[in-house]
This record gives structure tokens, sequence and C-alpha cells, in this order.
């Protein structure tokens, strides 16, 4: 094989190597251009949230609801794709529990027609995005302390889970209960449920129904005692141990609780 064939057969290898690490650049990087790049990608993923919020209402548009599908589709596929080539190891991506959720969101919208009573797990991307490393090295880079985090991931849990179960409520109850007649419905029973407030006027027949109501109110009850606790535990900061690792500490700390290990926790103030 001559010279001249061999260069050519290497320039894709150098295409894919610029791509890969152009993407890695941008996912993984802390210049400017990358914090933007990383911050527009977080706008989209709420917008595409917002679609997968509204879809019920939105589907009784017809044919336009599943041409917005599509573009959803592509563009999620396009930042999925994106974030496989910046990853270091694509095996070690594919283990992530949050990339095959999302492989199981992007299924949802390719094929609408056979996955439509399963399109309420697509919310689940609202926990995906609020609990990535992604999301907290953009938005969450200047947050010091722990709190804002912690709160924030369990409101999200929380979230996600109201609108999964109104989701679920709605897609497998609306047709079997004459008091169910659209989303808000559904979203009133898994609320009043969840608050265990208990009012009565809409409740899911069977024994089936009773389940999942009991599923609901001990989840709820127990997502809302993670967020009061994230919300009243004392103040920390994360500054790994150089010995044990241990990741947070109080403020103030001038050895590791775990190991005994002299710290050295930079001040606010010094920021």
């Amino acid at each position: 094989m001559s010279r001249a064939d061999a260069e050519s057969g290497d320039e894709p290898n150098r295409h894919g190597w610029r791509l890969r690490a152009r993407m890695r650049y941008l996912y993984h990087g802390s210049s400017p251009a990358a914090v933007r790049f990383r911050l527009a990608v977080i706008v989209v993923d709420f917008a595409i949230i917002g679609f997968f919020l509204a879809a019920p209402i939105l589907r009784e548009a017809g044919w336009a609801f599943y041409v917005a599908d599509i573009v959803v589709a592509l563009v999620l596929a396009a930042d999925m794709t994106a974030r496989a080539l910046a990853y270091t190891d694509i095996k070690d991506w594919l283990k992530k529990p949050s990339t095959w959720i999302d492989l199981f969101i992007l299924a949802t919208l390719m094929l609408p027609y056979w996955l439509y009573n399963f399109g309420f797990l697509r919310m689940l991307r609202l926990w995906t995005l609020l609990s990535s490393d992604f999301f907290w090295r953009t938005v969450g880079r200047r947050f010091d302390d722990t709190r804002v985090e912690e709160v924030t991931r369990a409101l999200a849990a929380l979230a996600t889970f109201v609108f999964v179960a109104t989701g679920f409520v709605y897609a497998t109850f609306r047709a079997r209960h004459e008091d169910l007649h659209g989303y808000l419905d559904a979203l009133y029973f898994t609320v009043a449920t969840l608050t265990t407030t208990g009012f009565g006027d809409i409740t899911l027949p069977g024994n089936w129904g009773r389940v999942l109501s009991i599923i609901i109110m001990l989840t709820g009850i127990t997502l809302f005692l993670r967020l009061a606790q994230t919300i009243v535990r004392p103040h920390k900061v994360r500054f790994p141990c150089p010995v044990c690792g241990l990741q947070k500490h109080d403020p103030d700390a001038v050895h590791c609780k775990a190991c005994g290990e002299t710290l050295c926790i930079p001040d606010e103030g010094n920021h």
C-alpha cells in the first residue's frame, strides 16, 4: 500500500478523533465557550421536559404533535450521540442507569404508536438532568456548599415522582374511571393521595387501584421526609479528604471526622 493510500485511510480516523476531542471539550471543558454551550444544552433540555409535561394535552393536536415528537427525538438522539463521543469509554457510559433511561425515553419518541402507554416515563428526564454531574458542573459550579444541590435533587425526585405517577394513572385508569376525564384530574388525584389528604372524590377502582394509591402515599411521604431532611440538615461544604476521600465536612472543620486527617478548607470569603 502506498503512502498516499495510508494517509487517505488515516484521514477518517483523524476526523473521528477531532470530533471526539471537540465534543469532550464542549461537554467537559471549563472554558467560557464550553460553559455557554452546556448552558444552551440545559435550556434545550428544560424545553424538552416542558414538552413531555404538556404531551398528554398536546397529543389531541393530532399529526402536529407527532411531528414535534419526531423533532424532539432527533434533538435527543443528537445530544446522546454527542455525549457518547465526549465520554472517554463508551462502555462505561452505557453502564450508567441514566443512559438507559434516556435510551428508553428516545424509544418512546421514535415509536410513539407502540410505546404510547409508557410515555409517562419520559418525565424521568427531569430527574436524570437535575441529578447529573453535567448539570452541576455547569449551573452549580459556583456553589461551594452542598445545600442547594441536595435540596434541588430532592425536589427533582419529588416532582419527577408526581408527574410519573400522574402519567401512569392517566394512561391506565382514564378509560376505567368516570370521574377521570383528563390529565388535570389525574394530577389532582396523585397530589391528594401523595399528601394523604384523601378527599375521596376520585378513587381508583379495584384492588390494583388501592395498591397504587398505597404506593403513591408511602413513596410521597418518603420523598417529603427526604426533602425536609435536606432543608434542616446542618450546613456542609464539599471538600474531599485527601486520605479517606470523605466528601462533605462542616465549614469550620479542622479535622476529618472519618480519619482525623488535618483539613484546610478554603474560607468562603476568599473565593
